[in-house]
């Protein structure tokens, strides 16, 4: 396993072969690193470091903000470009709900990754403003055709919208948040607490 250093300042860990004469992420001198073990085990990060779930909630993040903005603009200038526009706002939609599942999904595989359980108070939160906002999606998709991609496609889209940056609010405060390697589980006869290795 490679060495590994953390910026004291700002907790920035990265490879010691690969450390500069400043830190990447506040721009400090490298005198401000110390040595740093990662106490997570390596399949945990393996699995973390694919980075499945951010790119999931990328994928979704770019249709969330694509769908009020097309809206808007094939209903306020229909000569500019309105058909091209119409069909990446209808393919836009149809995609939207499964790249939400997506997010989903890898959502509750990091998440068990990560802290080993999903009943966190802000998992929960996350969790049900994650379903909130797939019902939207589906509303969307049903709707949106049968009023011609109208005013309760910009409503709804802009619904989905505020969820989404409620959503990344919130996950914003769990990127770095990893549950170290060991910890206490009940196993076996109710009230029996043992350790357990990863």
């Amino acid at each position: 396993m490679k060495e590994l250093v953390r910026c004291r300042p700002c907790g920035f860990v990265m490879e010691a072969d690969k450390l500069g004469d400043v830190c990447p992420a506040c721009g400090l001198p490298r005198k401000v690193f110390e040595p740093y073990r990662e106490k997570v085990s390596v399949n945990r990060l393996f699995f973390l470091n694919l980075d499945l779930h951010p790119i999931a909630i990328h994928l979704s993040q770019a249709l969330v903000i694509a769908i009020p903005i097309l809206a808007i603009l094939i209903n306020l200038f229909q000569d500019f470009y309105h058909d091209i526009l119409k069909d990446v706002l209808i393919f836009s939609i149809a995609l939207f709900p499964f790249t939400l599942i997506l997010a989903f999904l890898t959502g509750i595989a990091d998440g068990l990754t990560r802290f080993k359980t999903l009943k966190t108070p802000l998992l929960n939160v996350k969790f049900i403003a994650g379903i909130v906002i797939i019902v939207f999606s589906v509303a969307l998709f049903i709707i949106a055709p049968l009023e011609d991609y109208q005013t309760w496609t910009i409503i709804i889209g802009f619904l989905c919208l505020a969820t989404g940056i409620q959503l990344g609010l919130w996950g914003k405060k769990l990127i770095d948040v990893i549950l170290p390697g060991t910890y206490p589980q009940k196993k076996g006869k109710k009230g029996k607490t043992v350790k357990e290795e990863d």
